[in-house]
């Protein structure tokens, strides 16, 4: 089975349109959603309609859940006064634009998804299985591997919010990010997503597909957004402050 995982489009619908069309080409079994539908894009009524008119699973990502049940916070934890004043922006605006069904389709997502009537098995989450918004870096202990994996207690776990793609085999568990389809923090600003091949031996294909990055930037700044958002698409995140864990 070839299984396609989107991540953290945060309302960009011209990535998600150039996702989508490459992989009509790829002839995949199944699309999953990872999360992060809205926030810092210009188009989250637009990327929502996406989503449910094609029925893709989806999982409930931190923006998500900040814009339906219409919180204060988006979830996400900065280091800089700045960046955390440009995000509340975004998520004001963002709570205002979305429209009352749409929130009402980002309440009803549900924390995780699995597939147990099969071998591999597969969870699938935006942040962990432990936290909606927990940042998993590669780089972190491989004590919280562990501990993850037990908790999950299952073969394969996707999950995105780092923006930041990578796979990495801890004991029996593959952990997978899929990076983010609209918003890339690892300098590159194409497209990000992956397909998980489990016909004879587990192995993760990464993709990256351009798309009218300049187009989608535009589109921030037209509709009042923070400039600052549009500019990290266009360098792919690579100048911004990373958001930590507290």
């Amino acid at each position: 089975m070839r299984i396609a995982a989107i991540s953290d489009i945060h309302a960009n619908l011209h990535a998600l349109e150039a996702v989508y069309r490459d992989l009509e080409d790829r002839k995949c079994d199944r699309i999953y959603c990872l999360g992060d539908l809205v926030g810092y894009g210009a188009f989250p009524n637009e990327v929502i309609a996406f989503i449910r008119d094609r029925e893709i699973p989806t999982v409930m990502g931190n923006y998500d859940e900040g814009v339906g049940f219409d919180l204060h916070d988006c979830g996400c934890v900065y280091r800089d006064p700045k960046d955390r004043n440009l995000g509340y922006q975004s998520l004001l605006w963002t709570r205002e634009t979305t429209s009352e069904d749409n929130k009402r389709f980002l309440q009803s997502l549900p924390l995780q998804i699995r597939i147990e009537d099969q071998r591999p098995t597969l969870l699938f989450v935006h942040g962990s299985p432990r936290k909606i918004n927990e940042y998993v870096y590669e780089d972190r202990p491989q004590s919280t591997y562990i501990n993850i994996g037990k908790l999950a207690g299952t073969d394969v776990i996707l999950f995105g919010h780092t923006r930041l793609p990578f796979e990495k085999q801890v004991g029996s568990v593959l952990f997978v990010n899929a990076g983010s389809v609209g918003k890339p923090t690892d300098g590159d600003p194409r497209a990000g997503y992956i397909i998980l091949d489990t016909n004879r031996r587990i192995s993760v294909e990464f993709y990256r597909i351009a798309y009218d990055v300049a187009a989608a930037a535009k589109a921030i700044c037209q509709v009042g957004l923070p400039e600052n958002h549009a500019r990290q698409l266009e360098t792919g995140g690579i100048n911004q402050v990373l958001e930590i864990d507290e």
